[in-house]
């Protein structure tokens, strides 16, 4: 898509910046069945769901299961179902010949040995089943926010996303630690109760501890890294 295409496509989309609802709304009318919204279960894709059942968006929902999750992120899947029957979650798994391959040359703990091998397990993990998720979408919907990290804070709530090439929205990249908070609660949304025991930020086990007093909320993750404590999904 040129540029002017995609700064017409931006502005005109009603109050980008104050309602997901309706930005959300905005884009399934310019892309009908071409908008996907991936989940990983956390306090945003979780207000997400909501918002996105509340006002029934046909809007694609998706998961990615890496194999490697907490029980309690299984368990929240379930209860998220049951809360939301008329959504149609999708899931998606690593490709058993690629894991095979790596677990069997590399070991399952040679994540914590180097960063290209931890990179490599989310590669195969998260990367390569979210292209195959977002295959014929035109939309990729995600919870980031520019609280989260340094990484995301240069982030715009429209754009083209440089690694799926498909544009990205990110309709809640504004809202600060309380309007999140307060939408969960008023709305009753299902959360991980992970996040009460120190875990604001929850991806794999082996790969996600509790953040201490003062930490960085992403700090958990992939704590033997002194790295950017990105997978690689969200490049910018």
């Amino acid at each position: 898509m040129v540029a002017s295409t995609f700064a017409t496509m931006f502005n005109a989309l009603p109050s980008v910046g104050t309602d997901p609802a309706v930005g959300l709304r905005a884009l399934c009318d310019q892309h009908p069945g071409k908008v996907v919204f991936t989940t990983s279960m956390g306090l945003e894709d979780q207000a997400l769901t909501d918002v996105i059942a509340r006002h029934e968006l046909p809007v694609r929902v998706v998961t990615l299961d890496t194999g490697r999750l907490f029980q309690e992120t299984y368990d929240l899947m379930d209860r998220t179902r049951s809360m939301y029957p008329a959504l149609e979650f999708e899931t998606y798994f690593p490709a058993a010949e690629s894991l095979e391959a790596f677990v069997n040359t590399q070991g399952m703990s040679s994540i914590f040995k180097s960063v290209e091998s931890r990179k490599a397990c989310c590669g195969i993990r998260k990367i390569d089943p979210l292209h195959r998720a977002l295959e014929g979408a035109e939309v990729w919907v995600t919870g980031l926010r520019s609280e989260q990290s340094d990484n995301r804070a240069g982030l715009s709530r429209l754009e083209r996303d440089a690694m799926t090439g498909r544009l990205k929205y990110n309709p809640l990249l504004d809202w600060s630690d309380g309007d999140l908070d307060t939408y969960v609660n008023s709305h009753s949304v299902p959360t991980n109760p992970l996040h009460r025991k120190g875990y604001p930020s929850i991806g794999c086990a082996p790969c996600t501890r509790a953040v201490m007093d003062g930490e960085h909320p992403r700090a958990g993750r992939w704590w033997w890294e002194q790295s950017s404590k990105e997978c690689g999904l969200h490049k910018g």
